[in-house]
């Protein structure tokens, strides 16, 4: 470890929320999406119960599934939170969020044809 002896830069509270508050997990950024998912309703009670973001949006379909909406601005953390489901988790949008899962579920499934 090294230390500097520039001061710390003082950045306001509402400028720091704004660039790392408004995304899913770790990665920050102003530019936000909002990821769609459906979960089944066999996954629908335990998913129900998590907290992925403190700007999400939820529903109970008539069929049981749960549909949560996050923000998000960088794709990668969400992606794997979503890989994690398997089967009982569809994105319904964004497309891009939604090719990005296809395509890492084709590579996935290929270790196993």
């Amino acid at each position: 470890m090294e230390r500097v002896e520039e001061p710390a830069v003082e950045i306001a509270e509402a400028d720091l929320d704004c660039e790392l508050g408004n995304g899913y997990g770790i990665f920050s950024g102003a530019a936000v999406k909002t990821a769609c998912l459906r979960f089944s309703p066999e996954m629908a009670r335990w998913v129900s119960r998590e907290k992925w973001h403190s700007q999400q949006e939820s529903r109970f379909e008539a069929d049981g599934s749960y549909v949560l909406s996050v923000p998000y601005s960088a794709e990668r953390e969400l992606l794997m939170d979503i890989m994690r489901f398997g089967p009982d988790v569809e994105v319904l949008g964004p497309p891009e969020l939604r090719q990005s899962v296809s395509a890492a579920l084709n590579k996935a499934a290929s270790h196993y044809r």
